[in-house]
């Protein structure tokens, strides 16, 4: 009886959360008709396909009680890198640049989530201070590497990662798909999946029960890092150069996401599923605000009163339980 009352609870939070989005696209559709129209749904899912990258990685380790604030300068980085890379290589075609991407992605995540890691496991600090110095350390590197200057002239293979379609679809939005479903099948499906929870909802008891702790949390910041820096590969495709100053505050989206969806900030209770349905949901607020000309510094006020809520409510839910 007590589990069904749970599940119960559960289903009707999804349902309300589905709910508020249909009633904030009803709302902004009456202030703004364009929001509707197909130029513009297009165009909101190009926006939110890279803050759906970093908040997915976000989610793996928010999962397991953890935080990055690192992702916007690693997306920045990454997205340097192989704007770099791929200018010394222009005769690449659209299957190799990709590869390229996937490649160099892999490489930081190695690189910077191992070292996220090891100063989180092994040094036994502060998820939040450990990747705070990693995050003022890879924007540190993107200026260096780009003397403060964008990287222009980038190839048209390169380009077609954020720009291209496939028929009607943007190419950016079927990888977005594709990250997606592969992360949730992941969480919800296989045993390294059951492992992250358990790591997120008790950590001495996922010990006791022979699951490595610190190579999951190896894993998830890894996963986190991999996924912000192929964002970083989309985002300069889309915006047609690799930006120093690219993807800043977008760690406050990607947390704001997960946890408007429903994921906690304590780990062991959310996913994939809540992660998209708070993504769309500040996509949509964005675009609305975006739309009806409200000023930009409004719209930073506005994520600030969203984490606020999110917070809160995460908050009131641990205590109910």
């Amino acid at each position: 009886m007590g589990k069904n009352k749970i599940n119960m609870g559960k289903i009707a939070k999804q349902y309300a959360l589905i709910g508020f989005l249909l009633i904030l696209c009803l709302i902004i559709f009456i202030v703004e008709p364009r929001f509707a129209s197909k130029e513009n749904l297009i165009n909101v899912l190009i926006q939110i396909s890279i803050n759906a990258f970093i908040a997915t990685g976000m989610t793996f380790v928010l999962l397991t009680g953890g935080i990055d604030l690192s992702v916007g300068p690693v997306c920045a980085l990454n997205g340097i890198l192989g704007a770099l890379l791929c200018k010394q290589l222009p005769a690449m075609n659209i299957g190799m640049t990709l590869l390229v991407g996937i490649l160099l992605s892999a490489a930081v995540a190695i690189v910077i989530g191992g070292i996220s890691a090891v100063i989180i496991c092994k040094f036994n600090v502060a998820p939040f201070i450990a990747t705070l110095a990693m995050m003022n350390a890879a924007r540190g590197v993107c200026y260096l590497l780009t003397n403060s200057k964008p990287v222009y002239e980038l190839p048209e293979s390169f380009l077609w990662i954020g720009q291209g379609y496939v028929g009607p679809v943007p190419f950016i939005v079927i990888l977005t798909v594709i990250v997606l479903v592969v992360s949730h099948i992941i969480l919800s499906k296989t045993a390294y999946g059951r492992h992250i929870y358990a790591v997120g909802s008790n950590e001495e008891v996922a010990k006791l029960s022979g699951i490595g702790v610190n190579k999951i949390k190896t894993s998830v910041y890894m996963i986190c890092a991999g996924l912000s820096a192929f964002a970083g590969i989309c985002l300069s495709a889309k915006i047609g150069t690799g930006q120093p100053a690219a993807a800043e505050g977008y760690e406050q989206f990607a947390i704001a996401a997960a946890v408007m969806g429903g994921t906690s900030l304590v780990g062991g209770t959310g996913g994939i599923p809540n992660t998209i349905i708070g993504i769309i949901a500040i996509g949509i607020i964005n675009n609305g605000l975006s739309l009806m000309q409200v000023n930009s510094y409004w719209q930073k006020v506005a994520m600030g009163v969203i984490i606020a809520f999110a917070v809160i409510m995460d908050r009131l839910k641990i205590k109910a339980e």
